[in-house]
């Protein structure tokens, strides 16, 4: 253990009380001082954890205090003294949705001993949060939300107050790609991370650690830290670290409650890797350390643009492979079992479909494109533009059959459409290709029957309107079960595998048998 140069807390030897948690060697040294002072240099051997519990005479309480003697994920030795009383006690959350409200009610499930708010300057998604009907649906999360709301979770619009009570606060605001100006189409729009921001830093009166949950370009938390810095009070310090979250819509919860890893980045100085101690503290509750990884903080982000490029360039591949498969007669599932059984390549994400979806995997691939753009990096942003290219070619081609099925025409005819989420348990539209196929054949004139399990009726219509046709409550009409919206249509469409449709197709398929 290599401690700082400076001393770090007044403990008089004879008032000390040490409470040893895992195995430690103290050296003679250390043991045999009589000064008032701890000396910098304490030599610990195999030491995670020394915890000093002292009281001083007069009835002043000093602080438990916590040696740590652990690696970064370089192997570079971590050394930090964290004081009790700045532990995280209270955590607070800028934004209600489908990131923020799953992770924060897990970790309040996982954390009792935490109170954790969930603030949004909307009142309508905040009662939703505190009423039977969630305004996101994720298989278990109603378990978790009723078992903790109340107790140790709330969710509120009083973000001043939440703000200033808490000891770390998550920015898990939208991240929408720009519509104007620099970067129109491709780069991120962090308008309301640094409305986040600054809103931190008019509020805060004292130190926070601030996390960046959102999805954002690299080098985003430097945008956070110089308004943080350049707006703070005397006496208030900001520590800045990026907490990626890498969950999937339909299984958040699980992937919440069993991550296979919790990327954690902050700044390489002594108050950067006690913050990340603290974030890391926080997760340990239920996930085991070894799977919880430290890096600095672009580092972090970029992990974070990475994963999802790379998830979505395995489901563009297999989509490509499609094309050939239906071109030569092969079976496209029987190609993604056999190259999925290689062991360096796997079986997840290789199963074709109408194309990928949902709030990360094209915002991503725009801001990754975008960000080798600016890097002067031209060869690199064609790669992954190519990704995007061949799930729009995926979308249209898969329309294209349709009306090719219906002998060129689907003017005046019935199609039902089943499943409008961009994937099974979840409901949200957002990039969902359901929404091009739908636009594809309303074009064409065709008259839809939709249905989807957890998409309210609302968010069709809305997803629809930009259509901008006259008569389009005429030509859609929306279902509430799936044997009513195929009743007299001409075709079924499959957009979204929802089990419920699987089951659906076979007993059809086994009535026109018979």
């Amino acid at each position: 253990f290599r401690g700082c140069s400076n001393p770090l807390a007044v403990l008089p030897r004879e008032s000390v009380r040490l409470s040893v948690d895992r195995f430690l060697v103290l050296s003679q040294h250390f043991l045999g001082r009589k000064s008032s002072r701890i000396s910098a240099r304490i030599n610990l051997i195999t030491i995670l954890e020394i915890r000093i519990n002292t009281w001083i005479e007069g009835n002043r309480l000093v602080p438990l205090l916590f040696y740590e003697n652990s690696r970064n994920s370089s192997g570079r030795s971590i050394t930090c003294l964290r004081d009790s009383d700045k532990m995280i006690k209270k955590i607070c959350c800028i934004g209600a949705g489908y990131v923020g409200g799953p992770t924060c009610s897990v970790i309040a499930l996982k954390c009792p001993d935490i109170c954790v708010t969930v603030v949004d300057k909307s009142r309508d998604r905040i009662a939703q949060w505190n009423s039977d009907k969630l305004p996101i649906y994720e298989p278990g999360l109603d378990e978790v939300v009723s078992q903790c709301r109340g107790k140790n979770l709330f969710f509120s619009t009083d973000i001043e107050t939440a703000i200033q009570e808490a000891d770390l606060i998550f920015i898990s605001v939208n991240t929408p790609t720009k519509t104007f100006g620099n970067g129109k189409g491709r780069a991120a729009d962090l308008k309301y991370v640094e409305s986040a921001a600054r809103m931190i830093a008019e509020i805060a009166t004292n130190d926070k650690i601030v996390v960046e949950k959102s999805t954002v370009p690299v080098r985003a938390a430097e945008s956070i830290m110089n308004i943080l810095r350049a707006n703070n009070k005397p006496g208030v310090s900001y520590q800045i670290l990026s907490n990626p979250e890498f969950l999937a819509e339909g299984t958040a919860v699980q992937d919440l409650l069993c991550a296979d890893r919790i990327l954690i980045g902050g700044e390489d100085t002594l108050e950067g890797q006690a913050a990340i101690e603290e974030l890391c503290r926080v997760y340990e509750h239920w996930i085991p350390r070894e799977n919880i990884i430290t890096t600095n903080t672009w580092s972090s982000e970029l992990s974070k643009l990475a994963a999802n490029a790379f998830l979505a360039q395995r489901i563009s591949s297999i989509n490509a492979l499609s094309a050939i498969c239906e071109k030569t007669g092969a079976d496209v599932s029987e190609v993604a079992r056999a190259v999925g059984l290689d062991s360096r390549i796997g079986s997840k994400f290789l199963q074709a479909s109408v194309g990928f979806g949902g709030s990360c995997f094209q915002k991503d691939l725009l801001n990754l494109v975008y960000l080798c753009e600016c890097l002067k990096l031209p060869e690199v942003g064609r790669y992954w533009q190519g990704v995007i290219d061949m799930n729009e070619y995926q979308k249209s081609r898969f329309s294209a059959q349709v009306i090719s099925s219906l002998f060129n025409t689907v003017t005046d005819k019935h199609i039902s459409l089943l499943g409008f989420a961009f994937k099974k348990n979840t409901g949200d539209t957002r990039e969902s290709p359901a929404i091009h196929v739908a636009q594809t054949l309303l074009d064409e004139g065709a008259i839809l029957h939709i249905y989807d399990p957890k998409v309210e009726e609302a968010q069709i219509m809305e997803d629809l309107s930009p259509l901008g046709l006259s008569d389009l409550k005429t030509r859609i009409n929306i279902y509430h079960d799936a044997y009513t919206a195929t009743r007299n249509t001409h075709a079924i469409v499959v957009c979204t595998e929802w089990d419920e449709f699987m089951v659906l197709i076979i007993q059809f398929l086994f009535t026109i048998y018979h």
